[in-house]
Order: structure tokens, then C-alpha cells, then sequence
């Protein structure tokens, strides 16, 4: 039997009464969910996930999925003999793998999570940045050190681009009538080309759109660690820039921490960082008193 099967009626009663104060203060809010590749785990994650999603959606929360793909798409790539090239931490996107970036992010994972949630009692509409001019998105450029000159230059990235307006038009339409955007993180420049966009990025950029009460950024970490590795609960954008500028937060954490911060400043209530790998992450941090992760405020 599982644990959840142990839990006694009265327990699972007192459980359901404790998460009241917590609904109430997201009733009709919207939360934006980043679901990230590495997060995304096996086929069983992404149907409790998906049950999540559902769940929010029943207590009168309006949930906003942008899921990734990084390891999918890399799969896919290798299975074609495309060989992939990564700079400042964003895969260079030649015209070949612009091809197999958008079938695999609006293809097949975006269709598979939306049957999830379908099948798990949601409507969910799968989309991507492109539908409804959603994204428009300018091509994206990246400084770095050559490694024998140490001198810096301008990284070409090919198709990836990084978003310059959000139009709500579309997602006004569904947010509020039972419907639950899942998007992919394609979007298109004012001359019809198609950009592949960082997910953490691109959800930030939604969130901020929207005014969301909460943008969840699931990951592969727990959080933002300290120098011993142990998590850091909450953080002010200020506390942020600090952690940035002494390296607590280093690599592949800053960028998603910047984007928090853009977040914060475009109108987003909170930002939390989770581990998408921790059964329920979502429902822990918006229904429980101690969350999980950490969150990033003003």
C-alpha cells in the first residue's frame, strides 16, 4: 500500500481543513508553473503532476503551464545524428534543429502533458508562443571570453530568441472559463520567424504579462543554497543581487534567478524556485504553511 492509501479519513479531513486559509488567499488568482525537462521525470511524475494541475484548476485557481523539453530535445536531436553545440548556457539553434525543437516542444511533449491533464479531468488547450501572436520575440545574442584571448565576443545563437511583448489576447480568452493554457516556449519575431526561447525565460516573461500571483520555476534543485549547500527558504531581490554578485549563486542558477527578479518587477506577487522531482511540489508550496523551495519577493 502507499502512504497516501494509509492516511486515515480524519487525517485526510484535517488535511483538506488546514489547506482552506491557502485556497483562499489564490481564489481566482493565477499561478504560472514552469514544468522544466530534467523536472518532467517519468511517465508516473508527469501524471501526478498533471493531477495537480487539475486540482488547482477545481479550487478555483487558474493555472498556467509552460513546460521545457531540454532533454527530449536533445534525445531527438542524437537519434538524428544532429550534433548539438551549447553557449553561455542556451543551445545554439541552427535552421536544422529549429525543426526538431518545435516538433518536440509543441508536438509531442506539449500534446502528452495536455492528454494528461485531460485525462486526469482538466480541459487543457496546448499551445505555443506563436498562436495568436502571443510572443514576439527578438533574436537573442550572448557574450563570451574566447578562451585563448580571454577577449570577449558576440556568440551567434542562431534561432533563439528572447521575448520582446506578450499580447494576452489569447490567453484572456481561456484563463477564467475552465480551460488550462499549456504552453511551449516557441515564439515568433515581427517577421514570422520562429524562436526557440528559454522556458524559464519565456514563463517569466507570461507571468509577468499576466500580473500572476506566483510564478513556481521547477527545476532539478531544491532551491537557491547557501555556501554549505543548505537551502535559503526566502530571499528579497535585493538579498538576490548580493547572493549574484559574492557567487553563492553561480552557473546555471543566475539566469533563473534574474529572471525572477524580472519577474518581480514586471508585477509578479512571488517567484519560488522547487524541485519538480518532489512528489506534490506545487501543491506543498501554494497549500501547505511551509512551502518548499525558495521564494523570491520585492
Amino acid at each position: 500500500m502507499s502512504d497516501e492509501s494509509r492516511i486515515s479519513p480524519l487525517d485526510q479531513a484535517r488535511i483538506l481543513s488546514e489547506a482552506l486559509p491557502h485556497m483562499q488567499r489564490y481564489d481566482e488568482e493565477t499561478i504560472v508553473i514552469k514544468y522544466g525537462g530534467h523536472a518532467m521525470g517519468s511517465e508516473e511524475v508527469a501524471r501526478q503532476f498533471a493531477r495537480d494541475i487539475v486540482l488547482l484548476e477545481q479550487t478555483a485557481i487558474n493555472p498556467v503551464v509552460v513546460h521545457g523539453g531540454g532533454p527530449q530535445i536533445a534525445a531527438m536531436l542524437q537519434r538524428l545524428g544532429i550534433k548539438s553545440e551549447f553557449a553561455a548556457g542556451l543551445r545554439i539553434t541552427d535552421a536544422a534543429t529549429i525543426e526538431i525543437v518545435e516538433m518536440v516542444l509543441a508536438g509531442s511533449i506539449n500534446k502528452q502533458l495536455v492528454g494528461y491533464i485531460n485525462e486526469a479531468g482538466g480541459k487543457a488547450v496546448g499551445l505555443c508562443g506563436k498562436d495568436g501572436n502571443m510572443v514576439t520575440a527578438l533574436k537573442a545574442t550572448r557574450m563570451m571570453a574566447d578562451p585563448d584571448s580571454n577577449i570577449e565576443k558576440v556568440v551567434d545563437l542562431g534561432f533563439v530568441g528572447e521575448p520582446e511583448h506578450v499580447d494576452l489576447t489569447l490567453l484572456n480568452q481561456l484563463i477564467g472559463h475552465e480551460l488550462i493554457p499549456v504552453l511551449a516556449p516557441l515564439a515568433t519575431s515581427k517577421g514570422g520567424q520562429t524562436f526557440n526561447v528559454n522556458a524559464d525565460i519565456f514563463a517569466g516573461a507570461v507571468a509577468g504579462a499576466l500580473k500572476a500571483k506566483r510564478l513556481l520555476l521547477l527545476t532539478d534543485v531544491p532551491g537557491v543554497l547557501d555556501k554549505s549547500k543548505k537551502l535559503i527558504p526566502e530571499l528579497s531581490i535585493s538579498d538576490a543581487r548580493k547572493l549574484i554578485a559574492d557567487g553563492t549563486i553561480s552557473g546555471g542558477m543566475i539566469p533563473k534567478v534574474e529572471t525572477c527578479i524580472y519577474a518581480l518587477e514586471q508585477g509578479v506577487g512571488g517567484v519560488v524556485i522547487i524541485d519538480g522531482k518532489t512528489p506534490h511540489a506545487v501543491l506543498l508550496e501554494l497549500f501547505t504553511d511551509q512551502g518548499t523551495g525558495t521564494l523570491i519577493h520585492k
